[in-house]
């Protein structure tokens, strides 16, 4: 990749940066670690518009890292409820004990510290050095593949399908002296944009994979035998409702110690 292709990358990610980016997100507003993460997890395998009034929700329920350490689980999942994938919420609470306990309440700014929290793996550990401390980590997520797919491998997308380790030397390329918090939600909400644009080319990663059906799913299932613990349905109505499914998904939630008992 030469230095003109560099430059005339950067220059079309920052026109649409500037021109629509989603300058207003609540956390695009904040430095703040723990709010940082917060978002972070909500977002994962769950789109913007749905993380918007929960992330909200969330922290004034727990506007910080004492207050949900110290809720019950049942208050944190409850606040949680609509999001799905419940155990992020409880990694979350998890995680907050963690810091309480151990970092004097401070959410860690080093690499290795964010990946010993419960529930922290290498991208949001990443994403969190980003977004809250502003260090030059590069991040591979779903907008910035559809991004770098398009500009560098369109040729070659129909014969092979392309790895994360691939595309790393481009990031780190084009984000090279790059604020890396702006330059980051720049490629995303370019690759966003792209996404909503038509182009469907994430499938040709080697990391892509196709998120299941909620409807029927044991996670249907999970989640309303949660909101009949939080009091919001009638566990008998649940049990009725989805009969053999019923068993193993209170099983499954006793396992992720989500609930203790019936």
């Amino acid at each position: 990749m030469t230095s003109r292709q560099v430059g005339a990358f950067r220059r079309e990610v920052w026109k649409y940066w500037k021109e629509s980016g989603r300058h207003d997100l609540a956390w695009r507003k904040t430095r703040n670690p723990y709010k940082i993460l917060v978002s972070e997890v909500m977002l994962q395998q769950t789109q913007v518009p749905r993380v918007e009034g929960k992330y909200r929700e969330f922290l004034r329920a727990f506007p910080n890292v004492c207050a949900l350490a110290e809720a019950p689980l049942a208050d944190v999942l409850k606040v949680w409820s609509g999001l799905g994938y419940n155990r992020r919420a409880k990694f979350l609470h998890d995680m907050a004990k963690e810091v309480t306990a151990n970092h004097n309440g401070r959410i860690p700014k080093d690499y290795a510290g964010l990946r010993a929290l419960p529930g922290v793996g290498d991208y949001t550990a990443k994403a969190v050095r980003v977004f809250a401390f502003n260090e030059p980590e590069i991040l591979i997520e779903t907008n910035i593949r559809t991004v770098f797919f398009l500009h560098f491998y369109s040729s070659v997308l129909q014969k092979t399908r392309i790895r994360d380790e691939q595309i790393v030397p481009l990031a780190r390329a084009t984000a090279k002296k790059q604020d890396p918090r702006l330059w980051h939600s720049a490629l995303m909400d370019y690759g966003a944009h792209l996404k909503a644009s038509g182009v469907r080319i994430n499938a040709r990663s080697k990391h892509y994979a196709k998120q299941s059906k909620f409807e029927g799913s044991l996670r249907q299932v999970r989640g309303a035998i949660l909101k009949a613990f939080a009091k919001e349905l009638p566990l008998v109505e649940v049990r009725t409702k989805y009969k053999s499914r019923f068993e193993a998904a209170l099983n499954s939630l006793i396992r992720d110690g989500l609930i203790t008992s019936t």
